[in-house]
């Protein structure tokens, strides 16, 4: 028996998120009708977290097991012949066979993109987050800061969470402007539901003066979702990588 490691990198727009749902699309569905016209069996796939409609991915991670000797680099080409053009195998290799995407994440990285000009650009449309107004990237980036650390991050998660456990460790958290564009970068040890979005729209408070970069701390130990920003649109957001020990 083998154990498969797929890293995928997906368009998030026409799909109702990574999981599985009933009557709705979604990439772990159209990955396995992938997986099943190549290995002749609908295999079960594990995937290292869950994304929501309209979320995209870089490198999202996949294992499937199988008894067949498919060459990894045959995997490669034959899934994405049957993968539609917004979601692509980038690589594809053998990991030990106790291996799990999710539980053996050592880390993750998301990153929020923001086009930030005063024209409307239609090719950035539910790719990024529209904002004409000019950000001051020096003042989210000094709060952005205060977020990294371990906390109970109850404030920064959507009111629906049943997560009982809300703690997490942020490493790093950054905010840095290309021309127009503008990125926000968060390294975990795992987020909790709209952690990530609300995080971004806080920052887009602090830029427009509603929030101190000083006050950050103060939301964090209040617990309390209403002192945060606003849970900004899923179409800005991208699962940029899925870190492992001892693994390129």
């Amino acid at each position: 028996m083998r154990n498969i490691l797929l890293k995928i990198a997906y368009r998030g727009t026409n799909y109702c998120g990574y999981q599985v749902q009933p009557n709705k699309i979604t990439i772990a569905e159209v990955l396995q009708d992938a997986i099943e016209k190549v290995f002749g069996a609908r295999y079960d796939i594990k995937g290292a977290s869950r994304t929501d409609a309209g979320v995209h991915a870089n490198n999202f991670a996949v294992t499937f097991k199988t008894e067949k000797n498919i060459p990894t680099q045959n995997i490669i080409r034959a899934l994405n012949v049957h993968l539609p053009d917004d979601v692509a195998v980038k690589s594809a290799q053998e990991v030990d066979i106790d291996f799990h995407p999710r539980y053996d994440a050592v880390k993750k990285r998301y990153i929020y993109k923001i086009w930030n000009s005063v024209e409307k650009n239609p090719f950035f449309t539910d790719m990024a987050l529209h904002i004409p107004q000019k950000l001051n990237v020096e003042l989210m980036q000094k709060a952005s800061k205060n977020f990294v650390g371990t906390y109970d991050f109850t404030a920064f998660c959507n009111t629906g969470c049943s997560v009982e456990d809300k703690v997490r460790t942020i490493y790093d958290c950054a905010v840095t402007r290309e021309n127009n564009f503008v990125y926000v970068s968060i390294e975990g040890d795992g987020f909790l539901y709209n952690m990530v979005r609300i995080i971004v729209g806080t920052l887009l408070s602090v830029s427009m003066g509603k929030i101190l970069p000083s006050e950050i701390t103060d939301i964090i130990e209040s617990k309390d979702r209403k002192r945060a920003g606003i849970t900004v649109p899923a179409h800005g957001l991208y699962l940029d990588e899925v870190f492992y020990n001892n693994m390129e």
